[in-house]
């Protein structure tokens, strides 16, 4: 198993436990107030909200850390050979590096961004090999399928999601795409707008069980273009890509 996958699928755990506990608390609800074992009290309607608000912190938790995995996968190929120079890359990962490199998108004195370029120019002309650099991802907390498409574009890789494209498009709470409801309800809580029990005031474990499902199956489909992008070596320029394709 490709060590992208082997890592979303053990975050993707941690959610299906969480939610494995609050499908037995559901049960337990259908029969009376639901206990902990060898606890006194009852768990009341509100502990319950606050518990189903924490799984939009679990799936905003399972996105974020899939994506920058994905990211961190590709800046460590691009010089895992040790002998791949800024020409090789794709047109796309060019321009990423160049982004680095001249920090285009930072605001710099006049005598920073001299300097800037002229690292720039001296790495043009010794060819040195790439080192591993890092990607402008923006600020945090503001990830859903619209930014994972833009990133994805950004660096050339082609997200194949035909199968559950209608299903991750299709507005539902609040007129939000499932992505965009999890990024938004995460930045909510993290902001202070709502409290966890006004969070979860109208959601169920169906709907939460559901809203795991979509999430998992688009993020899975997205890790697979990137294993196949990764594979693929799209990265680089089509006349600098090895002839033997990994499996």
């Amino acid at each position: 198993m490709h060590k992208l996958l082997a890592a979303f699928e053990e975050r993707l755990a941690e959610v299906n436990t969480y939610l494995d506990f609050l499908i037995s608390l559901d049960e337990q609800t259908k029969r009376g107030p639901p206990k902990l074992v060898g606890a006194i009290n009852s768990i009341t309607a509100e502990q319950q909200r606050i518990l189903y608000s924490s799984v939009y912190l679990h799936l905003y938790n399972l996105v974020e850390s899939t994506m920058t995995r994905c990211i961190e996968a590709v800046a460590q190929s691009t010089h895992s050979a040790g002998c791949w120079v800024p020409k090789n890359l794709s047109s796309s990962l060019r321009r990423e590096w160049v982004r680095l490199k001249a920090r285009t998108h930072t605001d710099l004195t006049p005598e920073h961004r001299l300097e800037s370029a002229l690292n720039l120019f001296e790495d043009l002309v010794a060819q040195k090999p790439l080192s591993e650099f890092e990607f402008d991802r923006g600020g945090g907390g503001n990830w859903d399928d619209d930014a994972i498409q833009k990133m994805s574009e950004r660096m050339g890789c082609n997200l194949s999601i035909e199968k559950i494209y209608s299903a991750i498009k299709r507005p539902g709470r609040n007129n939000l795409k499932p992505l965009s409801l999890v990024k938004e309800l995460r930045n909510n809580l993290a902001h202070g707008k709502i409290s966890f029990a006004e969070c979860a005031q109208d959601s169920t474990v169906g709907e939460l069980l559901d809203l795991r499902d979509k999430t998992a199956l688009y993020l899975r489909e997205v890790v697979f273009s990137f294993i196949d992008y990764l594979n693929k070596f799209e990265f680089l320029s089509p006349q600098h890509r090895p002839t033997e394709i990994l499996k």
